[in-house]
């Protein structure tokens, strides 16, 4: 590594941007120029830690950002960047990318990539126009037990893939990890806002679309959405989602929940195949043939170092060319996308109301 990276940041929404910043700080290459948020649709009451003005004061006072502007335009036509993380609400996205590609300066975007296909693909070609790089960045991306699992997969150890489930519940919402807002302070937050892209459906079940496109290897021919809000009344969006996905020869169960207190089963993914279920955890893959056959268990080998993380991945692909892991690049997010369009506009069509008859009675 020779040259000195620029680096920004556009939005303070999602709390994973401290992550992000975190691992990117790490490289020895990098220098902070400046960051900006987005500007939320309603103004925020709460500065508890993982809320926007809490994130961007870490950002400033912690990480060492030395500049900050109140617009993110501004600050593109002011200041030379070379990679900008983005980590706005997920319905800006695409906007944010846009002018990002058009000032010629790399990406790198919180998951999911945006709230519909078609703002998808105008970030992808966005980025494809002005010859620069754009990744989606996924936790999930970096948990070694998926790779392995695709390994044993793609290896034949359970035969033909018929059936891929993934159930992201383990939660009770994006502010319930010690924090203590009241309804009234949630309902401000752009999490539990339909317009900006809130809401379980999009925040889990993006998770299972990228990873069953990931693991069945092929782009899905439909999806069927349902959403609802069951215990978060405070706000508009869904608290609760699943995803139903054809793909050409299996399908896929896709959950994703934040009114769950605990897993209860493993959360997966879970992939059914024609001579056994292989099961995922954080650190192993198990493999399960029958009632008498004793269950095989793979510990997923660490990954490598020097690749471990989105901020490497990235900085690994600028200087070396080779690609990015599939999860990062655009045919993949593209087409988890397209799943998640699907489910969207299948869940709003109301499709799955019952028919009533009435006449009878």
């Amino acid at each position: 590594m020779s040259k000195k990276y620029r680096l920004g940041v556009i939005g303070f929404a999602h709390m994973h941007i401290l992550t992000l910043m975190e691992n990117f700080a790490e490289l020895p290459n990098v220098e902070w120029v400046a960051c900006a948020d987005t500007k939320p649709d309603t103004p925020t009451i709460s500065r508890e830690w993982g809320t926007r003005g809490d994130n961007l004061k870490v950002a400033l006072d912690k990480i060492g950002v030395p500049k900050s502007y109140d617009d993110y335009k501004e600050m593109l036509a002011q200041e030379e960047f070379d990679i900008i993380i983005v980590c706005s609400e997920n319905a800006k996205h695409s906007e944010v990318v846009q002018e990002i590609a058009r000032a010629g300066v790399h990406a790198v975007v919180e998951k999911p990539m945006a709230t519909t296909y078609h703002d998808a693909l105008l970030m992808a070609r966005a980025a494809q126009n002005n010859n620069v790089k754009l990744a989606i960045n996924w936790p999930s991306t970096w948990r070694a037990a998926n790779r392995l699992a695709t390994e044993l997969i793609a290896d034949g150890a359970i035969g033909d893939v018929w059936k891929f489930k993934y159930a992201n519940f383990a939660s009770r919402g994006p502010f319930e990890y010690g924090q203590t807002l009241t309804g009234e302070e949630k309902a401000a937050e752009w999490w539990h806002q339909k317009n900006t892209g809130g809401g379980a459906f999009l925040d889990y079940c993006c998770y299972g679309a990228c990873l069953s496109r990931w693991f069945i290897g092929q782009p899905a021919v439909g999806a069927y959405g349902l959403q609802a809000n069951f215990a978060s009344h405070y706000g508009d969006a869904d608290d609760n989602g699943l995803v139903m996905v054809k793909f050409p020869n299996s399908v896929a169960v896709l959950e994703g929940s934040w009114s769950t207190s605990h897993f209860g089963v493993p959360n997966g993914p879970i992939v059914y195949g024609t001579t056994g279920t292989l099961v995922c955890e954080r650190n192993t893959v198990t493999i399960y043939r029958g009632f008498r056959d004793e269950p095989i268990v793979h510990e997923a080998e660490p990954l490598p170092e020097h690749r471990n993380n989105v901020a490497k991945e990235f900085m690994h692909h600028l200087e070396t060319g080779e690609p990015l892991h599939p999860t990062l690049d655009m045919e993949i997010n593209l087409d988890a996308m397209a799943i998640l369009d699907a489910g969207l506009r299948s869940a709003s069509s109301a499709q799955f109301e019952l028919a009533k008859d009435e006449i009878w009675g």
